[in-house]
């Protein structure tokens, strides 16, 4: 068997994969982020430690089994060790924004758009790196070495450090072209290059389990560890996406739009962020938003409910737009806006709305923002030949209806849809423990029997077009405040 972990924001998940592609058991354990500034956030690497040894605890009787491990993580992470292995910090999620003047000073500079294909967006790696190096210089003197989160997971299963092409090329210091770090990039930035670890492919083996940790949880002291992929990679490796023109839409904490090319075409004019994927020789381009899962979940916290208890208060379909609009900019934008500020709010309340009202608009702000995703991927010339729905968000029916309605494209939904990049983990563990390829993997693999596909709705195309134009009336308003 092979075992696919998640780290994602909100919680990691261990998702259990048998010889014949079928998903045995899955395991989460829940995660905290502390925001302790505006525009920071953060997480101690110890509690991803805690939470894999829970869900590791919990699949133990079926571990015995298990020859390969394949980690997905959440990208843009810094994790800074001293020479013991010890974390210094707090890790620097993907969705702080505090590096905002070092992303700015890199992205002036024009061979940082021009090696790693993509704007230097405040959350990026090396801006933080930058900021830490600033900032906190008594802590940058301690760091001996910089791992991405789901890196330094696998650091802990194997006492090794590496790190591969999908979440390294969110860095702002990966050449995608050349499939390794750029020494220019590090230069140009101030940032050692020898603190970053060696990039090994995604579906080959770091190394075995250390013998520790075999032991305590009953796995087979000959399992392996693959080299793993950044959270968007492996979802698109857990919906079988490597192929031109494949893709995804993900409701997860952030919300994505990403299809995969067979060449690297970057355009980073366009915010359209453009990565290796964890494929060989493949590479995704993607629009992200920041906040789309995490929008539900503020607003849930806001008027004292669960995310999904206002889920389930909605239909399972709509009749058109509602007449409240919503920004999802609570952590700022990435595409198309590179916006490095909190601009999110609600437009057109009246006295007669609540949280029914403002959980729609929440819904329909995300699928907007999506829209623009999706808008300047076309204009990067990306193909999107099909796309299917992955992550949490998954769960509303209201919410996926509205999404096809407002991209006016039909979505597949996979049985797999809330668990995709925990089984691509399986998938590169697979591909790791039996010495193939991720595609081979792929390939090998029924096509699950029970795809639903969601198709957009004629009679409110117009209404849901509409509504996007006084959207982006809006954000357009907004952002000349």
């Amino acid at each position: 068997m092979y075992l696919g972990l998640d780290l994602g924001t909100s919680g990691l998940k261990a998702l259990l994969l048998d010889a014949d592609h079928e998903v045995v058991a899955v395991a989460t354990a829940p995660l905290e982020t502390s925001r302790p500034a505006q525009g920071w956030s953060e997480q101690d690497p110890a509690h991803w430690i805690d939470a894999c040894k829970a869900v590791l605890s919990e699949l133990q009787p079926h571990l015995a089994a298990v020859t390969g491990i394949g980690i997905a993580g959440h990208m843009h992470g810094v994790v800074l060790v001293d020479e013991a292995g010890e974390v210094v910090r707090p890790c620097l999620l993907w969705n702080d924004t505090r590096a905002s003047a070092e992303a700015a000073a890199m992205d002036s500079n024009p061979i940082f758009r021009a090696v790693s294909g993509t704007i230097v967006f405040p959350g990026f790696s090396a801006p933080k790196m930058a900021w830490v190096r600033d900032h906190e210089p008594g802590l940058w003197a301690q760091a001996d070495k910089v791992l991405f989160p789901k890196d330094y997971l696998a650091y802990w299963l194997t006492g090794l450090m590496h790190c591969e092409p999908s979440d390294a090329a969110g860095s702002a210091l990966f050449n995608p072209a050349r499939n390794d770090w750029s020494a220019e990039l590090c230069a140009a930035a101030g940032l050692p290059s020898d603190m970053l670890p060696a990039i090994l492919p995604s579906d080959q083996p770091r190394g075995p389990v250390r013998g520790e940790i075999a032991a305590r949880f009953g796995l087979n002291p000959a399992c392996v560890v693959a080299g793993g992929a950044g959270d968007n990679a492996a979802a698109s490796l857990g919906i079988g996406a490597v192929n031109d023109g494949e893709g995804q839409v993900s409701l997860g904490t952030s919300g994505v739009l990403l299809t995969v090319n067979e060449r690297w075409t970057p355009d980073a004019d366009t915010a359209v962020h453009s990565f290796s994927h964890a494929a060989a020789n493949r590479f995704i381009q993607m629009g992200v938003t920041l906040t789309a899962t995490d929008s539900l979940s503020w607003l849930a916290d806001a008027v004292g409910d669960t995310p999904g208890a206002l889920s389930d208060r909605l239909p399972q379909t709509s009749n058109g737009p509602g007449a409240v609009l919503f920004l999802p900019y609570l952590a700022g934008e990435r595409t198309p806006h590179n916006l490095d500020s909190p601009q999110g709010g609600f437009f057109g309340l009246s006295r007669n709305d609540g949280a029914l009202e403002m959980t729609r608009a929440v819904m329909e702000g995300v699928a907007f923002s999506i829209a623009d995703c999706a808008q300047a991927l076309v204009q990067a010339g990306a193909r999107i030949e099909n796309l299917t729905a992955v992550g949490g968000g998954t769960r509303s029916r209201f919410w996926l209806q509205t999404l096809a309605d407002v991209l006016e494209r039909p979505l597949t939904l996979n049985p797999n849809a809330e668990h995709a990049a925990a089984l691509g983990g399986a998938r590169l563990a697979r591909a790791a423990a039996t010495g193939g390829s991720v595609i081979d993997v792929i390939n090998q693999a029924p096509t699950p029997a029970n795809l639903e596909r969601i198709e957009p709705r004629a009679e409110t195309l117009q209404d849901y077009r509409e509504a996007l134009l006084r959207y982006r009336t809006l954000s357009n308003a907004m952002r000349e405040l």
